[in-house]
């Protein structure tokens, strides 16, 4: 015990030197685990059970839990862990942010500080970034856990059925997306009764692709909402309205405070618009809020970055994975400022019930780890914010990829034709390419000037979001090119 409080106080370097330390004792015990039938190895899980409920602490039982995960790995998924893949599954049993390079195998890194910690029998929690990988997660290493008698379960959206949701949270392991756990504890909250709660707290959680999600969607809130009385016919009329003013002349838009102002033309205009006398007097309070919510929607809300229009609806994309944000809405008005802009079906204002924010929500559990593969250049951020000490953990082999210098140009015309010469060159020698883009519009923008150049390709974004799968996996192939927002990749194997 006492190493490992040392090692919970070290310096970074002091802490990669104290994990490795662990790896010759992991691989000392091997052997013996190895020559256990598969009915001994899965007793060793009702072993350790027994050992922590006489006392033992997590710490005490690491070095043969590691070890009979590993084994376990090897019978049931024919993969072995690396000595530097028990150096990360050691910092995130320990509550730290494993960085480990993309290709390191995170995903059957964490089955090691999983096991460990569900011996406990308080439950943990394995959040990833959408519904495809915490299937894929919950069924592939899964079966390491259930071989060793553990109950693995998954929350993703679709379960309305509560019964059957908090079977899933009561068992030893839970695999899921950010918002499906953020919105179930929203969910329990307002609930009537204890008994009507799926889950059942928060003890360990590991976060996958943790710099996504705790911090470039920290801030996001997740919102459960309840109907309004309808006004869809004033949002409609403002759009109109909307439509006849002027920026500059009629108001002023604050980019930088996502803020309209209202000019005194401008409020003549709606008042003769609405052949009313005053704007603002107390009869009329509620136009004042329609008018600003239809030039926000007008002037802030662009189609194709903020959100896309599908099957008659309008949809969020989140400005940092370019995803469809399932089921979300803009509040105050706004999403329907937006519909009646788009002139697609307006429904219903909602108004807030209950939400959390992801950093809140986060901040629940009593140990909290992570891993991505790039984490260093935010841990000032995770160490302020959530206590969380960040681990670059060396790669199994050198890293051959070269990092090049960027380039910047006058104009995004030039830069497009810049990225599709050099799309072009490396697409003649075989080379497959992947062109990230920060939104939908961008990447269609350069799916456009490819087509004109007659390169096939491959477009990922919000509107392309159900082929996510299909499309990342055949982006290594001979020649490939895929255009994507950065949605795509996290944590899909490339073929």
């Amino acid at each position: 015990m006492a190493v490992f409080q040392k090692l919970l106080r070290a310096g970074e370097g002091k802490k990669i030197r104290a994990l490795e330390s662990l790896v010759p004792e992991i691989n000392a015990v091997e052997a013996d685990y190895e020559q256990l039938s598969d009915d001994a190895l899965r007793a060793k899980t009702g072993d350790f059970k027994l050992e922590i409920d006489r006392g033992a602490d997590l710490n005490d039982i690491l070095i043969d839990a590691f070890a009979v995960t590993r084994e376990a790995a090897r019978r049931v998924l024919g993969q072995r862990h690396y000595d530097v893949q028990l150096v990360g599954g050691a910092a995130l049993h320990f509550g730290w942010v494993a960085e480990m390079r993309t290709g390191e195998g995170k995903t059957l890194v964490s089955t090691l500080p999983v096991y460990l910690n569900a011996l406990s029998g308080k439950g943990v929690h394995i959040v990833t970034v959408n519904d495809y990988l915490a299937t894929r997660d919950a069924e592939w290493m899964g079966r390491v856990h259930q071989f060793l008698g553990l109950e693995v379960g998954l929350v993703i959206p679709g379960q309305t059925d509560p019964e059957a949701k908090r079977k899933q949270y009561a068992a030893d392991i839970t695999y899921g997306t950010n918002n499906e756990f953020g919105f179930d504890y929203l969910r329990d909250n307002m609930a009537p009764a204890k008994n009507q709660q799926v889950q059942r707290g928060h003890n360990y959680c590991i976060v996958d692709e943790v710099d996504s999600i705790l911090i470039d969607e920290a801030r996001t809130p997740l919102i459960i909402s309840g109907r309004l009385a309808d006004a869809a016919k004033l949002y409609g009329q403002f759009a109109q309205i909307a439509r006849t003013m002027s920026r500059d002349v009629d108001y002023e838009v604050e980019e930088d405070k996502r803020n309209v102002a209202v000019l005194e033309p401008g409020i003549e205009k709606v008042e003769r618009a609405l052949n009313i006398d005053n704007l603002y007097d107390q009869v009329s309070s509620n136009l004042v809020h329609q008018m600003s919510a239809a030039l926000k929607a007008k002037e802030l809300y662009r189609r194709d970055r903020d959100y896309v229009v599908q099957n008659g609806e309008v949809r969020i994309v989140d400005e940092f994975t370019g995803r469809i944000l399932e089921g979300r809405r803009w509040s105050e008005g706004l999403h329907q400022a937006v519909e009646a802009k788009e002139g697609v079906n307006i429904k219903a204002e909602n108004q807030t019930l209950a939400t959390i924010t992801l950093q809140n929500y986060f901040r629940l559990y009593e140990k909290l780890a992570g891993m991505t593969g790039t984490a260093t250049t935010e841990a000032a951020e995770f160490g302020n914010t959530y206590g969380l000490d960040v681990v670059p953990v060396p790669t199994h082999r050198p890293v051959k990829r070269a990092d090049h210098a960027d380039l910047i140009y006058k104009t995004e015309a030039s830069k497009i034709d810049a990225v599709v010469n050099d799309i072009e060159e490396r697409r003649a020698t075989g080379q497959p390419i992947l062109v990230g883009t920060v939104s939908v519009e961008n990447s269609e923008k350069i799916s456009h000037a490819l087509d004109q150049r007659g390169i096939s390709h491959n477009v990922l974004n919000a509107k392309e979001h159900h082929r996510e799968a299909d499309i990342v996996t055949q982006a290594g192939r001979l020649g490939a090119v895929t255009v994507a927002t950065n949605m795509a990749g996290r944590g899909v194997d490339i073929l």
